[in-house]
């Protein structure tokens, strides 16, 4: 693995068992609804992946870390930081991660991470 990254417990069992792992990108916490709809239709999506047999990895950028399934905290955290955190894509990454920033991830990035 990437020393920069950071697979969640979950995602990391899903993968070795062979499972499906959904990718979910995260600017939609922090850039496309307000407190706290946006951790709640987070959370809610994340259930709907588990309920149909997936396992649900929302990715972000954390303190300079690429993080691969995100725990219900730090969804909180991207949703009451809202627009001041980093709206990051490809191009954002490596300064983001040099800064130990805070992003959420557009569908570009979240594919690399992924």
């Amino acid at each position: 693995m990437h020393p920069l990254l950071d697979i969640h417990p979950e995602v990391a069992a899903a993968l070795a068992a062979g499972q499906p792992v959904v990718a979910l990108e995260s600017t939609i916490i922090s850039h496309g609804m307000p407190w706290p709809r946006n951790a709640e239709t987070a959370l809610g999506v994340e259930a709907e992946v588990r309920a149909h047999g997936a396992v649900p990895a929302t990715i972000a950028i954390i303190d300079g870390r690429l993080k691969a399934g995100l725990t219900r905290e730090q969804i909180e955290q991207l949703g009451r930081a809202g627009h001041s955190v980093a709206k990051v894509s490809r191009r954002d990454m490596g300064l983001l991660v040099a800064r130990r920033g805070t992003g959420a991830t557009t569908v570009a990035a979240t594919m690399i991470i992924a």
